[in-house]
């Protein structure tokens, strides 16, 4: 009994420890936000994104125009209360009807977290909490709401409000959009265009007035309604707003200064996790180098000047092979006149540089880097179509070894061993190493699937990371105004090459800038152990070289928005391999590069750099590199004389050579 009655007493009192602490805590966190809104009197900071060595460097909303509530047209202010929060002047930061009405949606579909949020609330969701559904950020969102209807009055608020409120393309704050939209300041607008502006707030992503001016149209006319239904207007008013025709000026971006597609980039990745509310002073840090973007500019603007050709676009995206950080991206000519980002959303044909992964897959499956493909000249035309591949020069060799096919970017040998290796095998490759979606065709290996740059750049550092795919990383840790950790992101890598496959890929991937499609670059000044790959699309619509060292992968396309010839021989070795280069070249000060590291699993053999076999007196010597099971060549070279004891070895071996091949045949 007495036992019991202890047992009980003590879990009573944890029970009251427990609700003490969870108090304590309740009111600490309360009193710290009371402070934090009070802040508010004296204005809003704002969120920061941090370059790789931890600067400042640019603004979540950069665009945004601050402006006090009497340069705010009342139409305006009046349309935002009317569809957002009718009764914004009568309640105390959270609408009791409000609230009931969600609770009984929620009750009726359960999972779900309905809002009922007053502009109070939302703007307490867009200053201090991240834009995640869930019960516990509702009630910190209601508390919030209360404590800032206690310090601020409503005009206040409102002001507040409107400044920050995210409206589409980019933009937050009336102002700043009504000077995007409509060529005038806020406190200009009138009865039908505050509708409009008003009505974005609903869906800022679908209701853009720049790509579905439809849409948002159709919105303001609700918001019209809501106006009369309030007493702001009247029917009249509303059926001459109703009867307005828009002019809504073309989109143009206003992003200050230079790194637009990066910096549009890094916060659309943001707005993905945290929504289009933000709070102020938050920090971001993300993985891309100031000096490496500006380098990244550079050399596609001159690239591009180069080339002359109006309305040609590149991209480049550079990333750290061992992490997968992206540290510059540029998608596009201009971002001031086009915001669409090639590097992330174009996907366009890779062409030859996809051929890395169709030989990857044939190392990983036992051949050497000097496997003999034979029967070039004999390939049968494979698939539904009829389709037979062709080289660029139709006086292709009958054999070639699978370095001298890569280097020469032979296209019959690229589908061949595609053959040989089957097609599942490379695809699986492809997309271990970051590329989905490819199609199941015989013309795979010609690089006929579709990819972004990022994507095609990101998978090539599984050549020089030693066989690793890796994600890419852009955002490495998100800080709240608290000092806490609101997300990290870990560097992910998978095994998916061996490090001997992956280095014998480097090799002759660093044989295609040496002798191979890549060989101007070291004309354009690339100095280093350096390899990559060109690639080239039907009719020249797509230029591309992917290429790396040891600290660098970078991906470089250029091509025609609406895919169009370039014009004549516009090869991936003219096109794009010069902007690589001149990138390379003033990267090399940021990120040095070292010699490639050989696996312990290799053997090297001295080669002749011709006839890929032994050599004899006079060869130009090269270093081939053998792993475990691979067959080295054990025959003389044929192409150069040698020395008397060599020609006479080469001789017994041609007698052996023949008197095996006959016996085959007696048994065949």
């Amino acid at each position: 009994m007495f036992r019991l009655l202890r047992t009980d007493l003590g879990r009573a009192r944890l029970l009251l420890y427990a609700f003490i602490l969870t108090a304590a805590i309740g009111v600490g966190w309360v009193g710290k936000q009371a402070w934090a809104v009070h802040g508010l009197t004296r204005g809003v900071g704002d969120t920061w994104f941090h370059d790789s060595a931890g600067r400042r460097w640019f603004r979540l909303d950069e665009q945004r125009h601050d402006v006090p509530i009497a340069a705010i047209s009342p139409h305006l202010q009046h349309a935002f209360v009317a569809v957002e929060d009718h009764r914004f002047f009568r309640h105390p930061g959270v609408d009791p009807v409000a609230v009931a009405r969600a609770i009984v949606r929620n009750v009726r579909a359960p999972g779900t977290v309905e809002g009922g949020s007053t502009i109070t609330q939302q703007l307490a969701r867009t200053l201090f909490l991240s834009n995640r559904r869930s019960y516990l950020r509702k009630g910190r969102e209601a508390v919030l709401s209360l404590l800032i209807e206690a310090q601020l009055s409503k005009e206040q608020i409102l002001e507040l409000y409107l400044n920050r409120i995210y409206l589409s393309a980019g933009v937050y704050g009336v102002e700043a959009m009504s000077q995007r939209v409509f060529g005038k300041p806020a406190r200009a607008l009138s009865i039908a265009e505050s509708a409009l502006i008003a009505g974005l707030a609903r869906a800022p992503a679908t209701l853009s007035p720049w790509s579905n001016l439809d849409g948002a149209v159709a919105r303001s006319h609700v918001v019209l309604a809501r106006m009369r239904d309030a007493g702001f207007i009247t029917e009249a008013d509303v059926q001459a707003a109703r009867a307005v025709r828009h002019r809504v000026r073309p989109y143009r971006s206003d992003s200050a200064g230079t790194h637009g597609y990066a910096k549009a980039y890094l916060r659309q990745r943001f707005r993905d996790e945290f929504g289009g509310d933000h709070p102020p002073d938050w920090r971001v840090d993300t993985t891309f180098n100031v000096a490496l973007q500006d380098a990244a500019e550079a050399a596609v603007d001159s690239g591009l000047a180069r080339l002359g050709t109006p309305g040609l676009q590149a991209a480049l995206v550079a990333i750290d092979p061992a992490t997968g950080n992206v540290l510059a991206l540029v998608g596009g000519r201009d971002y001031q006149r086009s915001a669409f980002n090639r590097a992330t959303r174009s996907r366009r044909q890779p062409g030859s540089a996809f051929k890395p992964f169709v030989f990857a897959a044939a190392l990983e499956r036992g051949l050497s880097p000097v496997s003999i493909l034979t029967g070039l000249d004999r390939i049968a035309p494979q698939g539904p179509d009829e389709w037979t591949p062709r080289n660029v020069r139709d006086d292709a060799p009958a054999s070639l070894t699978l370095r001298a096919a890569l280097v020469e970017s032979d296209n019959r040998a690229a589908a061949q061993l595609q053959q040989q290796v089957g097609t599942g095998r490379v695809l699986r490759i492809a997309e271990r190493a970051g590329l989905d979606d490819l199609p199941d065709v015989p013309s795979l290996a010609l690089g006929t699937g579709l990819v972004t740059p990022l994507a095609l750049t990101t998978a090539f550092a599984v050549f020089p990371n030693g066989g690793y795919a890796v994600e890419p990383r852009d955002i490495t840790r998100v800080v709240d105004a608290d000092g806490a950790t609101a997300e990290t992101r870990a560097v992910v890598r998978t095994q998916v090459l061996s490090p001997e496959v992956a280095f014998q890929m480097v090799s002759m991937l660093e044989d295609v800038v040496g002798r191979g499609t890549g060989a101007s670059a070291r004309r354009l000044g690339v100095r280093g152990a350096v390899g990559g790959k060109t690639g080239t699309t039907d009719d020249f619509k797509d230029a591309w070289f992917v290429g790396f060292s040891s600290s660098l992968v970078v991906g470089v396309w250029v091509g025609f928005d609406d895919p169009k010839t370039m014009g004549k021989s516009a090869f991936g070795s003219r096109q794009a391999l010069p902007i690589w280069a001149d990138f390379m070249r003033r990267a090399s000060r940021v990120r040095p590069a070292r010699d490639f590291e050989r696996p312990a699993g290799l053997h090297d053999e001295a080669l002749c750099a011709l006839s890929y076999r032994k050599p004899v007196d006079g060869c130009p010597l090269y270093t081939e590199y053998f792993k475990d099971g691979d067959d080295v060549p054990g025959q003389l070279c044929t192409l150069h004389e040698g020395s008397i004891r060599q020609r006479v070895a080469r001789t017994v071996q041609g007698w052996w050579s023949e008197a095996g091949r006959r016996v085959r045949g007696i048994f065949r």
